[in-house]
């Protein structure tokens, strides 16, 4: 999917009376189809029973959710399926009614304060951007208290879908995801532009071919400076894992906030395991401030020196000496695709850490049931399960 939904979450920092909360990833599956025709099969004697009432069902849930899109919309493009939800919008996939070109639409509340606010954010990226790996806005269409925002769509899944369901996963693949994301970053950079929520279900599959671009999504929390040209920013914001410690610090900021969720999202594709973690965010973010994590467990003796340089380059403390993302895409191990490196298969590892973090016991999915209904000045996303969030 092109676009995510919009639902940040506050972080709880201390001294703070706001949650962080976490939640499921936009357009994985949550929300059901609108589009007729599909019946949920059976067992064989009931099969055309229960396919009719299905049929039916989402018949009468298509002329609902029809009836709640501007007349506008729906002449150009006709409603198929639901595929995200957050505080503040809904996101759809819709198929354009003359070309039959399929695309999504981010229908955001804006009768909201924090609606407003994320859509006017995002807006004012999606207006400016003319890039590969990031989604490309097609048209807006605005009524008295809602946007619609119509986007290109990606189909190819989420980033971690992808390396789950494949056969094999080594530096070298993570290597050719990470310059696309990179790539979009040094881009994003050169306009001033800071997305403050990069996490890997922000980070989606065009198609899903296998040599499918990687789309960067949900620019509701993206800062693209102020009228007095201060491209500094003070706002604590972000998906708790995610977040760089000068966030945390509550000190002013620059893009760099962005280069520490690379080395998140790094150490995370080569491992399927987060740098930082614990269920309780006070002693997270105490864990971030230190800015301590370890290569321990599998699969990282399998993982190169190289792979490890680059991730330490981009969880530095001081953001003065953090990788910029021109210089990330001329780091030796990116610059020679790992070609000094084992390209031992990583997929089993990655894997079994990652269902082992979505595990219904894990200590991750307690924090995640355990913080969903908070939010705050903002709007909502997340990772395996995180939220986002904003406030200041």
């Amino acid at each position: 999917m092109g676009c995510g939904t919009s639902s940040k979450v506050v972080p709880e920092l201390p001294g703070s009376s706001f949650h962080p909360s976490w939640g499921k990833g936009v357009g994985t599956g949550s929300c059901g189809p609108l589009q007729t025709g599909q019946g949920v099969a059976g067992h064989r004697g009931h099969r055309g029973t229960r396919e009719a009432a299905v049929e039916a069902a989402q018949k009468m849930q298509v002329a609902r959710y029809r009836a709640k899109f501007d007349p506008r919309v729906t002449a150009r493009y006709d409603i198929q399926a639901l595929i995200g939800r957050g505080s503040f919008s809904k996101v759809v996939r819709v198929e354009q009614r003359v070309t039959k070109k399929p695309f999504a639409i981010k229908m955001v509340e804006t009768s909201v304060k924090e609606g407003r606010e994320a859509c006017e954010s995002e807006l004012s990226v999606l207006q400016r951007v003319s890039h590969c790996n990031i989604v490309q806005l097609i048209e807006i269409f605005e009524a008295q208290d809602r946007v619609y925002i119509v986007m290109e769509l990606a189909t190819g899944g989420e980033l971690f879908d992808r390396i789950i369901s494949q056969g094999t996963f080594t530096e070298r693949d993570a290597i050719i995801i990470l310059k696309m994301v990179v790539d979009g970053l040094r881009y994003l950079h050169s306009l001033q532009i800071t997305h403050r929520d990069l996490k890997p279900e922000n980070l989606l599959y065009y198609h899903p071919g296998a040599e499918s671009k990687i789309l960067i999504t949900d620019f509701g929390l993206a800062h693209s400076g102020n009228k007095n040209g201060n491209w500094s920013m003070n706002t604590i914001c972000g998906t708790p894992e995610y977040i760089a410690p000068e966030i945390l610090s509550r000190k002013p900021y620059t893009n760099a906030v962005d280069m520490w969720a690379l080395g998140v999202i790094t150490y995370i594709l080569l491992s399927g395991s987060l740098p930082f973690e614990d269920e309780n965010h006070i002693r997270l973010y105490r864990k971030i401030l230190k800015g301590k994590y370890n290569y321990k467990g599998e699969p990282w003796p399998n993982v190169s020196n190289l792979a490890k340089d680059f991730i330490d380059r981009l969880l530095t403390l001081d953001s003065n000496h953090r990788m910029t993302a021109g210089q990330a895409l001329n780091h030796p191990w990116v610059m020679t695709m790992a070609i000094t490196s084992s390209m031992k298969n990583l997929q089993r590892s990655i894997s079994w850490n990652l269902m082992l973090r979505a595990s219904p016991n894990s200590q991750c999915s307690r924090s995640a049931r355990a913080s969903e209904s908070c939010h705050s000045n903002g709007s909502q996303h997340t990772w395996g399960k995180n939220k986002t969030g904003t406030f200041g």
